[in-house]
């Protein structure tokens, strides 16, 4: 009866009394219910209501929230075997502003194992698929999160974006994905998977809606040393500036109009096409948009830097997960013995390739020249962005090579698609940077979307920015309609 709707006109309707808080919430946990077993968003779906009432937008909106954020009394799983079993003592600091907030949460989220990924098939619960093809993926780590909102079943869900994890996907399921500056939200009781990386992001179906949920969140946290105190700016105020004049960059190597004039993949090709007569639409606006040129070394750097970093972070953060204090207890004579046996029943192979992976890049002899270097080059990588910031409000990009993969595609991943195309969404996160996705057509009648990056702490220009692309893309608000 609501699905689909966003979160003003859910606010709306429960401001004039047309819907209660009890039947909305009911309406989400019902269509929870019915998609589960065909899309698997879920690892826990709350049949009971639970809200305080209170003077905010999102006071009794219904949301989702990905498995990797620590709940009180909830289970919380990271989707993974070896958190199967694991109830926290406390909350998160983002479940408990939303808590505080008046919002309703419907359920807990799958993920890639322990967010490490980007296809939504490593989860301990299963596969999540995509509700506009289900022959294809909704992309990852943050996939249940993505396809609950993409299925109308809540009108914004939280995630974490480690590389991509929200935006990705978010481009994959027609949705918009916002991950602001780094810091700008509490990491506090997030599970830590790459801590120089790792944001809280979230999904929506408008931006105006992720203005709105990011005001709520945003904010300086004493349990978390890397938040930002509170700038005072009013998010979804900001959406309402002029942005003629403002400038956007793209990056020739990633996007240029003839960067894969030669390549047989029709879709790509039909992506970039759709991109660059998006960017004649949106100069129409006032707000300039030019080619600029980078290093095509440094743009393959990325990848292989990512891994570095966040398989070495990972590796420690999670050196907990021993089957002593977290996890099923393993069996063996020693402790060494328990320890191997739960981690190798525990962890899918994935996470043990990049356990293995972590671990050889931190051992001594290898730190100065992977660890290190890795390092370096993502300072390289972000100061030539400053450079071009120093200029340029924004940049913007398709977010991929084209729509949701199917599950069985296969990728070639030295061509310039998969090296650089794929993985630029990075960038954001090894300079902090806020960076979001928006919608902006189809291709092969699935949604596509491109992405704006701004400079650090400019949240409010990279909302405004994308608010007037939205407008210019005319595809707000919109969500499979399966099942209708």
């Amino acid at each position: 009866m609501y699905r689909g709707k966003s979160i003003l006109e859910l606010r709306e309707l429960l401001d004039s009394g047309e819907v209660t808080v009890e039947e909305l919430f009911s309406d989400a946990n019902t269509m929870a219910h019915s998609f589960q077993d065909e899309y698997n968003s879920f690892v826990t779906i709350i049949d009971k209501l639970k809200y305080k009432e209170r003077d905010s937008k999102l006071c009794g909106i219904p949301y989702a929230l990905k498995d990797n954020f620590s709940t009180s009394g909830i289970l919380t799983t990271a989707s993974s075997n070896i958190l199967k079993d694991y109830v926290p003592v406390y909350d998160a600091t983002v479940y408990k502003k939303l808590k505080n907030a008046g919002a309703v949460l419907v359920g807990k989220t799958v993920l890639d194992e322990l967010a490490m990924g980007g296809t939504g098939t490593t989860g301990h619960t299963g596969v999540v698929k995509n509700p506009w093809d289900k022959t294809r993926m909704i992309g990852g780590s943050s996939a249940g999160s993505a396809a609950a909102v993409a299925l109308g079943i809540v009108p914004f869900s939280i995630g974490s974006d480690t590389g991509d994890s929200v935006r990705k996907p978010a481009a994959y399921g027609g949705l918009v994905g916002f991950k602001p500056t780094y810091g700008r939200i509490s990491r506090y009781g997030l599970f830590a998977f790459a801590s120089s990386l790792d944001h809280v992001a979230l999904f929506s179906r408008s931006v105006r809606d992720a203005a709105i949920v990011t005001d709520v969140l945003k904010g300086y946290d004493p349990h978390d040393m890397t938040s930002l105190r509170d700038d005072g700016i009013c998010l979804e105020d900001s959406l309402d500036r002029d942005m003629t004049g403002r400038k956007l960059f793209y990056i020739k190597e990633i996007c240029g109009k003839d960067q894969y004039k030669d390549s047989d993949d029709s879709e790509l090709k039909e992506t970039i096409d759709e991109f660059h007569k998006m960017i004649d639409k949106i100069r129409e606006t006032g707000i300039v948009v030019e080619e600029v040129s980078m290093d095509k070394k440094l743009l393959e750097a990325i990848y292989p830097t990512y891994m570095c970093i966040s398989c070495a972070e990972a590796t420690s953060n999670n050196s907990n997960l021993t089957g002593i204090q977290f996890g099923p207890r393993g069996v063996g004579e020693s402790v060494e013995e328990i320890m191997f046996d739960a981690r190798t029943k525990g962890f899918s192979e994935l996470i043990k390739r990049r356990f293995v992976l972590g671990s050889y890049i931190l051992q001594k002899e290898n730190q100065e020249k992977l660890f290190l270097n890795a390092g370096r080059v993502r300072r390289m990588i972000v100061d030539k962005m400053t450079e071009f910031f120093k200029e340029y409000d924004g940049m913007i990009a398709p977010c991929s090579g084209g729509p949701a993969p199917k599950f069985e595609a296969t990728s070639e991943k030295l061509s310039d698609r998969y090296l650089i195309l794929e993985n630029h969404l990075a960038i954001g996160n090894f300079g902090g940077f806020p960076s979001i996705t928006i919608p902006y057509g189809f291709v092969s009648d699935l949604p596509v979307g491109l992405n704006i990056t701004g400079r650090v702490k400019e949240d409010d220009i990279v909302l405004g920015l994308a608010s007037k692309v939205e407008e210019v893309t005319g595809l707000k608000d919109i969500y499979s309609k399966v099942g209708d």
